[in-house]
């Protein structure tokens, strides 16, 4: 039987449970669980982190903790009963660990190492804290540490903040908001504003002096020097190197590393340097032969320096190798550093070139006991602490020094009966009392010990030696007065075996006999003669001498006071114990001397600080001895030396003794009676202080009166306790006198600012302690009420600006940190004077920082607690009564003002604003039911009580607003929306009573829904985004606020009434919001309000179209604001359910009259939805082809359904910006060619838009124009350019701005050079297929058309797809997909190549165009693509599969046509045909002779650098040893079975054997080419050829002969095919050579798509066979005398000059067989066909019979014939039309030679054809250029000619033009001729009458009427852009 379980609560999983049995649950080591009940060794219960799963696991494999219970039933809530920070540690390091592994994840691997150091870390210290075997001290800093790693952690994962006090976290409903917000703001403040140390140390790290070859012993000195002052700041550290310049003792780390310590923050400047000295040990002079001298001396070697400032970016241990300088004469040395800092560089050189000294250096900040903690690194050896000199800028109580630092300066010595200057070395010994050395007390640097002696350098040749070196002597103070320095001098020759010769010596005593010690600064010492050290033994004999100059007294030896010789030291004395102050001492001794008391008293003020505070007890201990003495005569003078003391210690430097001086009043002040001294000499001052003039010490004394104070009470206390409490009434009495004297002079009130006011000043800031003091000794309601009292006796100031006013406020502030207001009794004294302060300095918004500080401090105490609930209660009614109004202006005020700039003032700012929102909360927190009603009561009108509550909705608002509290402050949040909802509740019931039926306030209820809906959709609320531990912390401690604050406002929505009409327009966008919030219970709640509104809209105007618009309008706004921010990505993923899982919407509108307009509306919104979601999702992925797809949807969804101009335009520069992303500059103008659309050349002005500035409609759309072309020039889709400038150029021409109709056609002329001289690819295209339910919906199961890239083939297209979709899965085949694959839940693509199918085959099928020209119609405008698919239908036939072999032929249609403003369209139309083997037999061979056509034209054309892929398309079709080539075919389809069986194949069969006769023939003059330029090395393959093609054409049964006369000429005539004069009549005004006419077509121009080669479709014109075999080389002249050939592969160039003419044969029997001549009504045609272009007549004139048949020949395509004629001509006949031409002939045929006639860019597109692309077949607008109509403009374009002959008559009429009826552009036509009209492209305007306009049209003039009606007058001319 399962028992709940009471105390067996809590446990953590020791061993892995798998739980495989019934009901089990299993367990993971480590995991906690939670305990519900036992039963026979089971438990049942759940995993913490998952409480939803529920089961049963073994009691063994569960350790049991103890465990508090919260809220003990259903809803318990179990507590693990340890250390808060080991469960702090325990819950973040299973937080983290899923983080961890996310980081691994994202490839953070930074990141990732570093947080497993940390949580490694954390882990090995949780085990210590578990352990618990710490000692206290350790467990805090264990605590400490662990808690800064937490903090590192959390905010590195963007976790929140956690608030902590003393280690432990808080519970933020178990104290007051406003110190929730303190311990947030310190950490946050904390961690964001790290303190700026004022204390720095310098660590320093010697590794050896680098490439120093000397091989002698070196000594390294460093120290800090201040260049400024040219003074050293710190001790020397030493450093012996042995002869490899390495650390004498390595394994000494502290013989190599020091710290230089307490440098301070003035110390970190640019000239305060690290300066090394090195001295070398060894012979006088380096080099100087072993037997010369074997003493060793100090002698100077170099010197280097760094500045400090160089190290303060480090934050590491820098390595340095530091440049070594010596001096260039040793008289320099002394200052050689400051020469190398100054850069003197005439005094020093460097010292080798690559000597160096390395060091490692690293600046540290902070306090030397947390540096050693947090640089354990640094100080796992023992480090050097090298100090400064002198104490630091801060002396702490406990400091302990002695020490007295000797700098040996200088000396002048004699020659002493020398010849040249001596070689002085001192020696200095410290002997104490009798005589003796004292040992160990001689230091020259940290980082060695002490020493018995010390020896300085040695200066070669120097009587006058300055050495400047610093010793250091340690020596304890019960040893300085009979201890004395003695310095020996020593002569150190070099000649006498390196003796050293004693020749004086100095000395000087430490102390004085008076008690003083060595005074510093410089002293000049005696140098006694003495050459014998025995001399020296006694030391009393020498010490009665005087040992400086300055001590000689009058009448001494006048031969020591007249020697030259003299020795100069500077001495230091760094000590707490002795002084060199004789005042001092006098005064510590005033019982020696009583007479002399007044004057040591007047002195003490001329003592320095540092030594006051040294001797602070002995000081202090002596004043009040001397006050006891004697009251009367020294009591005033005492009390000034006091009030001295007490304000010395106000100075930052010594503010540290503050404790000492406490400690000395607590313990050691023993002045039981002083305390009427005191008061007295106190109040004497005070009584004086209106009277006197000069208030400074009057200021003096009453800044001390804290200490004052206490002395006064602590001596009152000794007094009580010693004469057991009496004299108490006449304590009282003199503290009522003295503070009636305070209020005198408080009350008194001056004009302006005098020294009065000051002095008020003073006494006020310390006022607040004087109080503190006073509670020892007084109740505290005599406290309060004298502190009340005290501050109401100021005087009352109208205004705030007054210093005194400030003042006042800060003693408010300070009384309310004190414990006088802590106290409840006291504080309802001192409330009302507060309140009331507040209000004034609130209600001027004046110091708010401390109305801040007071206000926060006064609610800090108010906290619900049982005991005093009623007193806390009536003082929150108090201040709200007081300080609501002026609070919530406050904080309105506050929150509006623009943040500062600088740094400290924002924080300042934020500090402010963060206050007072915690006040105010605090105060809502703490008020009932009761209070509300009572706070709202209180207000005499609706007008003030509404006024109120907008003013409190208002800044609610404000406080939910993401920048109100950093983004880690969860906590804070959390608690401010539950004092929110909590009050919005409160609220509720006020509103409905005062603000409903005929007193309805429509700004009180719109503020409060306002309010109500933010409060739902504010970011820190939704659950969703929080991880599992968190949303679950938070639905336990305040469940979800947004559900709770949801039914309130379905509440309050149903109570309007009537009145939801007022509030239903405002209301729909913020409701639709709150139902995007994932949160089911919210949406079931608010969702039946749209119904609502809705329903009300319908009965009030008969439709809900404002409903409608405003939802929509909504969801386009958050779109917008939510792009790239992560807040709104679960909002938009939940769109699309909005209408589906909760269909009671859809089932209210169902029982409504307006149901069908209902469900449309819903049924809009839905699918805007679903576009949003798309468009959402594509904008984070990184691939733009998704983006730009999804922009397309959308776009087209707001023209065609929602009619939304503005968003459309939005959209498609969207859209725009997308492709030129991605450098898709053709799609880019088609898509900004939209809103060309749109617009009008008008001038009706425009307002600013997007990027646009306010313009007119025709200055915009010229802009578009211009973009729009540029774009297409990039994109190289140049007839499309050509349009556009066309369209400008009218523009321009009708408004006569030639300048930029010049610029236009400059730039149309250069379109059309772009067209036939540079090369364009021609892209491939694909189909791909989307098939699953994981695709984005505007992708799902949809099928598209692929415009690829340059250079882009169906590999590479595959992988761009794959790489796009990472999860999609490729289909192998290409049958369409079943409802398997169509439903799936993955992604299927489904991808292969289709061919184009131009829809405009004029151009492509006429002759003489250019393969240039061509390849652009055969990729553009294209809506239909095709795709063949082989199969074997029936039985095939292993021996010919010909037989069997059908094709599938897929034809896709898309919805607009490619290229189009995207890359890909989709599918609109499939359809599918059938193809039997008959008929694709006919096309392969069709498409094999045309590839064969190609390749012999590019051959002779000499389009080919070599002529392999000729020789391969041959050896393919006549050796076709896989398929068998003609032969099977001819097997197949030839056979009489097959006739047959096939009677309706008739037609067909006749047709493939024309094909193949066609493709014979062509493969004869494929060999005869190929014979022409086969190179000699495949001659033999040739020869092959050749052979294998009579085998070929002979088992096909055909002989020559029997080649028809249509098939048996050449078919390579007129390689840029025929001319165009035969459908363009018009005569060349230009050229002098006139036209040709072609009566039929080349047989190269057979209208077939060849999709098997991107090589030419055009041909070379060429003479028949004979010519081509045996061409002469003159017809190299001819390729010459034409344009350059373009380097494009789809370019041509002419051949075929009449001097190649000249040499055919006339006579027809000379001809070769294979080429018989035409019929002779063909010949005159024939003959003009084959002459050069110069030579050509114009068809105008040219008189030749042509029959009506012939004349139809190219408007007659009939597929069932060959396309082949022959043409000869010949000499007669070709002259004969050279005379008869009416066009003059050219002076210089080279120069005047006409190009090749091409057709206009608009004479091949059909109608619409830029706009054939456009998206108004699926309901939106034209997408490009539609209509563009061929303009009425001559053919060819204007060349330079010779002066023409006089003019013949014109052309007859009755000619035929077989071209286009529109002239070719420019030509002399148009300008005989009036203008044509040109009706306005369709694509570049909006045509006056559409069916089913989506958007309103617009006025236009059409382009007729402006060019033909009258120009407009202007004042001023107008300006028109430059291109």
């Amino acid at each position: 039987m399962w028992i709940p379980t009471e105390h067996e609560k809590y446990g953590v999983v020791l061993a892995n449970f798998r739980g495989t049995i019934q009901h089990g649950l299993p367990l993971e080591i480590g995991e906690t669980v939670q305990i519900l009940e036992k039963c026979e060794g089971w438990y049942r219960g759940f995993i913490i982190k998952n409480p939803n799963v529920k089961g049963i696991f073994p009691c063994s494999y569960v350790h049991l903790k103890h465990a508090h219970i919260k809220n003990k039933g259903q809803f318990e809530t179990v507590i693990p009963m340890e250390e808060s920070v080991v469960t702090e540690m325990t819950v973040t390091l299973r937080e983290w660990g899923t983080m961890w592994k996310q980081l691994y994840v994202k490839n953070d691997g930074e990141l990732f190492h570093r947080l497993w150091h940390v949580m490694t870390e954390i882990l090995e210290l949780r085990q210590q804290v578990l352990l618990g075997h710490l000692t206290h001290d350790r467990m805090t800093d264990i605590k400490q540490h662990v808690i800064a790693r937490l903090d590192w952690g959390n905010e590195q994962l963007g976790l929140d903040l956690v608030p902590r006090r003393d280690f432990s976290m808080v519970d933020p409903d178990e104290i007051s908001v406003t110190e929730l917000y303190r311990l947030m703001e310190r950490r946050h403040r904390k961690r964001d504003v790290p303190l700026q140390a004022s204390m720095h140390h310098l660590f320093l790290q010697l590794n050896g002096l680098l490439n120093c070859g000397l091989g002698e012993e070196l000594e390294v000195f460093f120290f800090v020097y201040d260049s400024r002052e040219m003074r050293p700041i710190s001790e020397r550290f030493f450093v012996r190197l042995n002869k490899q310049g390495l650390p004498k003792s390595p394994d000494r780390t502290e013989r190599q590393c020091t710290l230089f310590v307490d440098l301070g923050s003035s110390d970190l400047r640019k000239d305060v340097y690290v300066v090394a000295h090195i001295f070398r040990i060894g012979r006088m002079v380096a080099g100087e032969k072993k037997s010369a001298c074997s003493t060793q001396y100090r002698r100077p070697f170099g010197c280097t320096v760094i500045s400090v400032s160089d190290l303060l970016t480090a934050d590491c241990k820098d390595d340095h190798l530091l440049k070594v300088y010596s001096c260039n004469a040793e008289s320099e040395w002394y200052q050689i550093h400051d020469n190398i800092v100054r850069k003197v560089s005439s005094r020093y050189n460097p010292i080798g070139s690559g000597t160096g000294l390395a060091v490692s250096l690293q600046l540290l900040h902070g306090d030397l006991e947390q540096i050693q903690k947090d640089y354990t690194r640094l100080f796992t050896h023992s480090v050097s602490i090298t100090r400064r000199l002198g104490f630091s800028d801060i002396i702490m109580p406990g400091e302990m020094r002695s020490d007295v630092y000797i700098t040996l300066e200088r000396g002048e010595f004699e020659k002493g009966g020398k010849s040249v200057a001596r070689n002085v070395e001192v020696t200095v010994y410290l002997l104490g009392a009798d005589g003796q050395v004292l040992k160990g007390m001689v230091c020259s640097g940290s980082g060695e010990p002490g020493m018995d002696e010390f020896h300085s350098l040695v200066l070669y040749h120097s009587n006058s030696p300055r050495w400047s070196e610093m010793i250091q002597l340690s020596v304890p103070p019960e040893l300085f007065r009979a201890t004395h320095l003695r310095f020996e001098f020593r002569h150190c020759s070099t000649k006498e075996k390196g003796e050293k010769k004693l020749f004086g010596f100095s000395f000087v005593p430490l102390m004085q006999e008076d008690g003083r010690t060595l005074p510093d600064g410089t002293h000049e010492l005696i140098v006694h003669k003495c050459e014998e050290t025995a001399n020296l033994q006694d030391t009393s004999r020498y010490l009665k001498l005087a040992y400086s100059k300055a001590s000689l007294q009058p009448g001494q030896n006048q031969t020591i006071k007249n020697s030259k010789e003299s020795f100069w030291i500077l001495s230091q004395l760094c000590s707490t114990k002795l002084t060199q102050n004789g005042d001092m001492l006098d005064l510590l001794k005033w019982r020696a001397h009583p007479d002399r008391i007044m004057e040591c008293l007047s002195k003490l003020k001329d003592i320095d600080g540092a030594e006051i505070v040294k001797f602070l007890h002995d000081m202090l201990d002596t004043l009040f001895a001397v006050l006891d003495e004697s009251p009367q005569r020294y009591g005033l003078k005492v009390f000034d030396c006091l009030v001295h003391v007490i304000n010395l210690l106000q100075d930052s430097k010594f503010q540290h003794f503050k404790p000492v001086m406490d400690n000395y009043i607590e313990h050691h002040f023993a002045g039981a009676l002083s305390y009427r001294d005191l008061i007295r000499v106190l109040k004497w001052y005070v009584d004086r202080i209106i009277d006197t003039e000069h208030q400074e010490q009057i200021q003096q004394v009453l800044k001390a009166a804290e200490y004052l104070f206490k002395y006064i009470v602590q001596s009152r206390q000794l007094y009580t306790a010693a004469a057991v409490g009496q004299g108490e009434e006449e304590f009282r009495c003199s503290i009522s006198e003295l503070f009636k004297s305070i209020h005198l002079f408080l009350s008194h009130e001056t004009k302006g600012i005098s020294p009065v006011t000051h002095t008020q000043a003073v006494f006020l800031r310390s006022f607040p302690i004087v109080c503190s003091e006073l509670l020892k000794v007084f109740s505290v309601q005599e406290v309060a009420n004298l502190a009340r009292d005290t501050l109401n006796s100021l005087p009352a100031l109208p205004h705030t600006d007054c210093p005194l006013q400030a003042v006042k406020l800060q003693c408010m502030a300070k009384t309310v940190e004190s414990p006088l207001y802590t106290n409840p009794e006291s504080r309802c004294v001192l409330l009302p004077v507060v309140l009331h302060l507040l209000h004034t300095y609130l209600q001027e918004q004046k110091e708010l920082v401390l109305c801040a500080n007071i206000l926060t401090g006064m609610l800090s105490l108010v906290h619900r607690d049982p005991n005093t609930e009623c007193v806390v209660s009536e003082e929150v009614n108090i201040i709200m009564e007081s300080l609501s109004g002026v609070l919530l202006r406050t904080i309105l005020e506050v929150t509006n003002r623009p943040q500062p700039t600088a740094s400290s003032l924002r924080l300042q700012y934020q500090d402010i604003t963060g206050e007072f929102v915690a006040c105010l909360l605090t105060l809502l927190r703490q008020l009932s039911d009761k209070d509300y009603q009572k706070l709202l009561s209180r207000f005499p009108s609706k007008d003030e009580l509404a006024n109120f509550l907008l003013q409190l909705f208002t800044v609610f608002r404000i406080l939910i607003r993401p920048d109100m509290f950093p983004k880690d402050w969860t906590v804070m949040r959390l608690v401010t929306n539950n004092v929110i909802i909590t009050t919005v509740l409160y609220l509720s019931d006020t509103l409905r009573n005062n603000f409903l039926n005929e007193k309805f306030d429509f700004k009180v209820w719109e503020a409060y829904f306002y309010l109500s809906i933010v409060f739902v959709i504010q970011p820190c609320l939704q659950l969703e985004t929080f991880s599992p531990s968190k949303r679950k912390k938070v639905l336990e401690k305040y469940g979800d606020m947004r559900v709770m604050i949801g039914c309130e406002i379905f509440s309050m929505w149903q109570n309007l009434g009537d009145y939801k009409m007022n509030l239903i327009p405002s209301l729909i966008g913020p409701f639709l919001e709150v139902t995007l919030v994932p949160q089911s219970d919210l949406r079931n709640v608010l969702i039946p309000v749209f119904h609502d509104m809705m329903d009300s809209e319908e009965r009030r105007s008969g439709n809900f179209k404002q409903v409608e618009a405003k939802l929509i309008d909504k969801l386009e706004s958050l779109m917008s604001e939510g792009k790239g921010d992560e807040t709104y990505k679960e909002l938009f993923n939940n769109i699309i359910p909005l209408f589906g899982p909760y269909p009671s919407l859809l089932k209210k509108i169902e029982r409504e009259t307006w149901r069908e307009s209902g469900v449309s509306h819903i049924a809009t919104v839905t699918r805007l939805m679903e576009r949003l979601l798309d468009y959402r999702d594509c904008m984070k992925i990184g691939e733009v082809d998704g983006k730009i797809g999804c922009t397309v949807n959308l776009l087209n969804f707001y023209k065609t359904e929602l009619n939304k101009e503005e968003m459309y335009i939005r959209y498609i520069h969207k859209l725009y910006e997308l492709h030129l992303k991605v450098q898709n500059y053709t799609e880019a103008a088609y898509t900004l060619l939209l809103y060309d659309e749109l617009l009008e050349w008008t001038e009706r002005p425009l307002r600013e838009f997007l990027t646009y500035p306010m313009q007119s409609e025709w200055q915009r759309k010229e802009c578009l124009h211009l973009t729009i072309i540029h774009n297409f020039d990039r994109g190289k889709c140049w007839e499309n350019c050509i349009i556009l400038c066309r369209e400008l150029a009218n523009q321009y021409e009708a408004y006569y701005d030639y300048r930029n109709l010049s610029k236009m056609r400059l730039m149309e002329a250069s379109l059309y050079d772009k067209i036939m001289n540079q090369q364009r690819l021609e892209p491939e295209f694909f189909r791909i297929g989307f098939y699953g339910k994981k695709f984005p919906f505007f992708l799902r199961n949809k099928e598209f058309v692929c415009r690829g890239n340059d250079y882009e083939r169906l590999e590479a297209f595959q992988q761009r797809m794959l790489s796009e979709f990472p999860h999609a899965i490729a289909m192998q085949h290409a049958n369409q997909p079943d409802q398997t694959i169509l439903q799936a839940e993955a992604q299927y693509l489904q991808i292969y190549a289709v061919t184009p199918v131009p829809d405009n085959r004029d151009v492509l099928q006429r002759d003489g165009v250019p393969n240039n020209i061509k390849s652009f119609y055969k990729v553009n405008h294209i809506w239909r693509f095709r795709y063949d698919r082989p199969f074997h239908k029936g039985n095939k036939d292993k021996e010919n599969e010909f037989k069997s072999l059908w094709v599938e032929r897929t034809t896709l249609s898309l919805a607009q046509s490619l290229p189009g403003i995207s890359r890909w369209f989709e599918v609109e139309k499939r359809d599918l045909v059938e193809m039997s083997p008959l008929e694709n037999a006919s096309e392969v061979i069709e498409n094999k002779t045309l590839q064969l056509r190609t390749l012999i034209a590019q051959c002779q054309t000499r389009q080919m650098q070599n002529i392999n892929p000729l020789t391969m398309c041959l050896n393919g079709v006549i050796d076709a040893a896989v398929n068998g080539g003609l032969a099977r075919y001819q097997e197949a389809f030839f056979a009489k079975d097959y006739i047959s069986s096939h009677p309706e194949d008739g037609d067909k069969i006749t047709r493939l054997r024309e094909l193949m006769f066609e493709q014979a023939h062509i493969l004869e003059y494929g060999l005869a080419v190929h014979e022409k330029f086969v190179p000699q090395d495949m001659r033999p393959l040739h020869k092959k050829l050749v052979d294998q093609f009579h085998v070929m054409r002979s088992s096909l049964g055909m002989q020559p002969q029997e080649f028809p006369a249509y098939v048996r000429v050449s078919p390579l005539h007129f390689a840029n095919g025929s001319p165009r004069t035969c459908r363009t009549p018009v005569p060349n005004a230009i050229s002098p050579d006139g036209g040709r006419i072609v009566a039929r077509r080349s047989p190269l121009s057979y209208p077939a798509v060849n999709r098997y080669s991107s090589s030419s479709l055009s041909s070379q014109a060429s003479n028949d066979v004979s010519n081509i075999t045996g061409q002469s080389e003159s017809s190299d002249e001819v390729f010459n005398m034409q344009p350059s050939p373009s380097t494009s592969s789809l370019s041509s160039t002419h051949s075929g000059s009449h001097v190649t003419g000249a040499a055919v044969p006339s006579n027809r029997d000379t001809l070769p067989a294979v080429s018989p001549l035409p019929l002779d009504k063909h010949k005159q045609p024939r003959e003009n066909a084959c002459l050069s272009p110069r030579d050509r007549l114009s068809s105008s004139v040219f008189a030749g019979p042509l029959d009506s048949a012939q004349r139809m020949i190219p408007f007659q395509i009939d597929t069932s014939l060959p396309r082949c004629e022959a043409s000869l001509p010949t000499s007669e006949t070709g002259k004969s039309i050279r005379s008869l031409s009416p066009m003059p002939t050219a002076r210089s045929p080279q120069k005047t030679t006409a190009p090749p006639l091409t057709p206009s860019p608009t004479d091949g597109l059909p109608a619409g054809s830029l706009a054939s692309h456009s998206p108004a077949r699926s309901g939106s607008y034209s997408s490009g250029i539609s209509s563009l109509s061929r303009c009425s403009v001559s053919e060819m374009c204007g060349m330079e000619s010779s002066p023409p002959d006089p003019p013949l008559p014109p052309a007859p009429d009755n000619l035929v033009r077989r071209g286009s009826k529109t002239p070719p552009p420019y030509s002399v036509y148009e300008r005989n001729n009036p203008r044509r009209t040109t009706p306005l492209p369709h694509s570049l305007s909006v045509p006056p009458t559409v069916d089913n306009p989506n958007l309103p049209s617009k006025p236009q003039l059409s382009r007729t009427q402006r060019i033909h009606s009258e120009p407009r007058h202007r004042l001023t001319p107008r300006k028109v852009s430059q291109l």
